[in-house]
């Protein structure tokens, strides 16, 4: 794979958000932090008339208790970590479920996220069974599209839909062929070609563990 970071996008960096039909762009999620007893030394004497340091007794420091933060209605937050799939949701109403889609950012093999990739079910999508929102960095190749094999399988392409500054948007629909064979794949690649460097392909790797499992728990979008 040609290094990302050297060939395409000049430094153009790419949010960390899905954004997808019915779902929050971005999840806000507010930090934890975890206060740290801190003691002071204290001179005691010994036998010998020496001064020496000590804390107290150990067992009686506190290491503190992690909080967990509730979302509000309408806050998108990490419901649960399945394999290398998020389960990310929508927080509802009291009477309401949450909203759920999987989601998985890609990277170039080195840590520096470059496409993310959204699924969600479709009730009434006709052949398409799941939707899927790909996000990709600005400056990519559009005319020469995007596109998905599984374990080295038939390859499909997609054309995108539109860009605004986050990246460039693929609207994907996904068939029950589809998902089968993401069920017993292994993993995905996908392909985008930098516009600054149309013969260089950038391929990325999409994981399929866990794939089965998150997209039971995904709800379905009703169209």
């Amino acid at each position: 794979m040609t290094n990302f970071r050297n060939v395409l996008f000049l430094g153009t960096v790419l949010f960390l958000g899905a954004a997808t039909v019915n779902f929050a762009q971005e999840p806000s999620l507010q930090s934890e932090t975890q206060t740290t007893a801190k003691t002071e030394p204290v001179e005691t004497l010994s036998e010998g008339g020496e001064a020496t340091g000590t804390t107290g007794n150990i067992e009686d420091l506190s290491l503190g208790q992690q909080t967990q933060i509730e979302p509000v209605v309408g806050q998108t937050f990490v419901k649960e970590v399945i394999g290398d799939w998020q389960l990310r949701c929508v927080k509802g109403e009291e009477d309401t479920k949450d909203t759920c889609q999987m989601y998985q950012l890609m990277d170039d093999g080195q840590g520096s996220p470059i496409a993310e990739v959204s699924i969600f079910r479709l009730e009434n999508g006709g052949r398409a069974k799941a939707g899927s929102t790909i996000i990709v960095p600005l400056e990519t190749a559009l005319q020469q599209q995007i596109t998905i094999s599984v374990d080295g399988g038939q390859t499909r392409r997609y054309p995108y839909s539109f860009c605004n500054q986050v990246g460039c948007y693929a609207r994907v629909g996904f068939t029950s062929e589809d998902i089968a064979n993401f069920k017993r794949g292994n993993a995905a690649k996908v392909t985008i070609v930098p516009a600054l460097a149309p013969d260089n392909k950038v391929e990325l790797i999409l994981s399929l563990t866990g794939f089965t499992v998150a997209y039971d728990k995904v709800s379905i979008a009703k169209q």
